[in-house]
């Protein structure tokens, strides 16, 4: 199965989160501002599904995104989502679904770093009339449906993935989430329904950096023991270091007949970036509130990094 499958690319599976952090924080500071905590917390996990968990086939897009092509329309008959950046949909391949749609600068570089879309491309990020949304819609690259109100991936997974069971379709389906979906009651309604029916071709990772938009996750509203939530729910559920790439692919080969499986990578929001903690727990959205604030996170962000400071005079 996927899982099972090589490398996609000359690069690591580690080389390529980093690449995803690097940039990120570039983007960041030529732009005075980005999400780099989910780039610290989720880099290893994106890493991971495009690089070696994935049965994912050749991108279907231009390597330099398009501009926004319109909605579904009769009149529109062209229409694509971002899904090709992803590959092609036929029945052996797996298909992926980024929930949290906030995520969407870390999964731009993600398909860069995978030779999935060119570097062009971020230069686009935000810009009038750009596919390549900030928060990203169903037109993004690597997006298939617009996830902008969480708890809505997983229910899309486990519907495609029941369909494609029905269907005889070898390929799995995988969803990326963050921990904030599981103050959805859509969420625990996937998983019921994904038990219920037996839908164990789906299966989901969490990164769990116990952060949202409004601060600390217990601060906004305390969850409580979420894996044995899953597990009452009918899910299979292990809980992983989110940096450790060697417990995720044990954790991916975890057998669960019958069951959706739910794999929770706690993670820090600060991995690789150790002066975002001056900021917490305001850590979604890093803007910076001075010229010497960002000359100073450049300095030492980038030593971090193993790269020279980001020339943004220009």
């Amino acid at each position: 199965m996927a899982g099972d499958l090589p490398l996609r690319n000359d690069k690591s599976t580690e080389e390529v989160a980093l690449g995803i952090r690097r940039r990120v924080f570039e983007h960041t500071i030529r732009n005075n501002g980005g999400y780099l905590s989910q780039a610290c917390s989720a880099a290893e996990q994106l890493a991971f599904l495009y690089n070696e968990a994935l049965h994912l086939g050749e991108p279907t897009m231009p390597m330099i995104p398009p501009p926004f092509g319109g909605v579904p329309s009769a009149d529109n008959p062209g229409y694509v989502t971002g899904a090709g950046y992803n590959g092609p949909f036929e029945p052996q391949y797996d298909r992926l679904f980024i929930a949290p749609a906030h995520y969407a600068l870390v999964a731009y570089a993600t398909l860069i770093e995978t030779g999935r879309m060119a570097p062009e491309g971020l230069e686009m990020f935000n810009k009038d009339g750009s596919s390549v949304e900030m928060i990203g819609a169903e037109h993004s690259p690597g997006m298939e449906v617009h996830n902008g109100t969480l708890g809505i991936g997983l229910s899309t997974g486990a519907g495609l993935a029941w369909g494609r069971r029905r269907n005889g379709d070898a390929g799995d389906v995988c969803v990326f989430m963050s921990d904030g979906e599981v103050q959805e009651g859509q969420t625990w309604e996937a998983v019921q329904a994904a038990a219920h029916h037996g839908i164990d071709n789906l299966w989901a990772i969490m990164d769990v950096n116990r952060q949202q938009c409004d601060g600390a996750m217990d601060d906004v509203m305390r969850v409580g023991d979420i894996r044995q939530k899953f597990i009452d729910f009918g899910a299979a559920c292990i809980e992983i270091d989110g940096h450790d790439l060697e417990a995720m692919r044990q954790a991916k080969a975890e057998k669960h007949e019958g069951k959706p499986l739910i794999i929770l990578a706690y993670t820090s929001p600060t991995q690789g970036m150790p002066i975002l903690e001056r900021r917490f727990p305001r850590l979604h959205y890093v803007r910076f509130k001075s010229e010497d604030e960002r000359a100073e996170y450049n300095q030492a962000i980038a030593a971090e990094l193993g790269i020279a400071p980001i020339d943004y005079s220009h």
